[in-house]
């Protein structure tokens, strides 16, 4: 039941990132930034969905998925497709984990102590979606500053 409610939230913000992705009317703004905005929608979108398919698909899912983090924030002028495309691979991911996962599994120890020694993954999976949600806010509200100008 918690691993469902969480897969719910995930895949109803993650419908959000991608409304926020295609809302932008001119491609290039995902990848602009102003002064005092180090990151750009794009790269946000790609920390996103890399942290997702990392902590959930390679760690608790055995996906194969390796993170190349410093692409996340590196790379420039992905196409707004190959976003999209990131975002259906880590609603793939995290419906695959969650629909088999037993609260019994929400409860064991998450694999690695990156979060705190200890920590179940209902911790981590609450914990990341905080951070899905404040980069989630950084990303609307980039949009609509850039709208204006």
């Amino acid at each position: 039941m918690l691993a469902n409610e969480l897969n719910t939230i995930y895949q109803k913000h993650l419908d959000t990132l991608r409304t926020e992705i295609e809302a932008y009317a001119d491609e290039t703004l995902l990848w602009k930034t102003e002064p005092g905005i180090n990151n750009s929608a794009g790269n946000l979108a790609l920390h996103l969905t890399g942290n997702l398919q990392h902590f959930f698909g390679a760690i608790l899912g055995n996906t194969g998925y390796v993170r190349k983090r410093d692409d996340e924030f590196g790379l420039k002028n992905v196409s707004r497709e190959d976003l999209l495309t990131q975002i259906d691979v880590a609603q793939e991911v995290l419906n695959d984990l969650f629909l088999h996962m037993t609260d019994a599994a929400m409860q064991e120890t998450y694999p690695v102590p990156q979060f705190g020694e200890g920590r179940s993954v209902h911790y981590v999976a609450c914990y990341l979606l905080a951070h899905f949600d404040y980069h989630l806010g950084q990303i609307n509200y980039h949009r609509r500053l850039l709208a204006g100008s």
